[in-house]
């Protein structure tokens, strides 16, 4: 998960060195448990109508901000809203979930955190912004951790596809973000999450209600598709906003270092998948060049 900075830091008296690290600890969970319950549902449900339920709760969870900030949402803007709805809602969603059904969930959570790097080469080619030689070099390492993960195998299958598809779902949140950053600066974020994945589920309906499936669908995937919607894309959205506007987006986007780490523990420890040595690696040398990325010059 990776959504967009749209508001400025504001001073609050709640804040304490304990609450964010706190809240932190608490989204980077919750954000992590999103590729947990994917892994559980997406077998059942299929790629498309879990991220259908998964757009439509979240976007319900977030509709009191759309509400609150209704009258900065001109007729001129709802197409804006519905392209970048599709382009980082619905269809990294749709890829995740993809992933999902063909490898383990700690996959997915590690090529998420690419976005990061992303974002800077989106911003790079298509806007002229300044890369500099630290996030070359923090591209490349990057890299080179998403193909030591696509040569990875679990269970003596190969997993390449789901890497490639995790990877291009970050590589569609690069693109998300600078779209947001420059079309819709200004706009209360909240509202603007809400608005967007209004749109993508409704995108993603005729889709998800042609491939609905036949078959009764378990209690433990509805719960877990339900909990994706509400919990991972609804609450966590609410949550990620709140961190922006008391501590700032520079701050608040160290939640990226967490979420892998979530999201291959709770594989780890709730689904019994494998910790591999090359698993490890590669996480290793992402989240590396995550952090080399984010570094401020000396």
């Amino acid at each position: 998960m990776n959504p967009p900075a749209l508001a400025r830091p504001v001073s609050s008296p709640l804040s304490g060195a304990w609450l964010t690290p706190l809240e932190l600890g608490l989204l980077g969970a919750i954000w992590g448990a999103s590729f947990l319950f994917m892994r559980i549902a997406a077998k059942d449900f299929g790629a498309l109508p879990l991220v259908e339920i998964r757009l439509a709760l979240g976007a319900l969870v977030l509709l009191p901000f759309l509400w609150k900030a209704r009258k900065a949402f001109t007729p001129k803007l709802w197409p804006k809203l519905a392209l970048i709805g599709a382009i980082n809602s619905a269809l990294p969603f749709a890829l995740f979930a993809w992933a999902a059904q063909r490898a383990p969930a700690g996959i997915a959570a590690i090529t998420n955190s690419m976005a990061v790097l992303f974002t800077a080469l989106v911003a790079f080619i298509f806007y002229g912004e300044r890369i500099g030689a630290r996030r070359v070099v923090a591209l490349a390492v990057g890299f080179g951790g998403v193909v030591v993960l696509a040569s990875a195998k679990v269970a003596g299958a190969n997993i390449g596809g789901a890497v490639a598809a995790g990877t291009a779902a970050a590589f569609l949140y690069g693109i998300g973000v600078n779209m947001l950053k420059r079309h819709l600066a200004g706009v209360p974020a909240g509202a603007v999450a809400s608005a967007t994945l209004s749109c993508a589920a409704l995108l993603t309906l005729p889709f998800a209600v042609a491939v609905w499936p036949s078959q009764p669908i378990p209690t433990e995937s509805w719960l877990a598709a339900t909990a994706l919607g509400v919990l991972c894309s609804g609450v966590a959205y609410a949550l990620y906003y709140r961190l922006i506007q008391r501590i700032g987006a520079a701050r608040a986007v160290t939640v990226t270092y967490l979420v892998p780490l979530f999201g291959v523990t709770w594989a780890w420890v709730l689904l019994d998948e494998p910790l591999t040595l090359t698993l490890v690696s590669a996480g290793a040398l992402i989240l590396g060049s995550v952090a080399l990325s984010q570094q401020r010059p000396a």
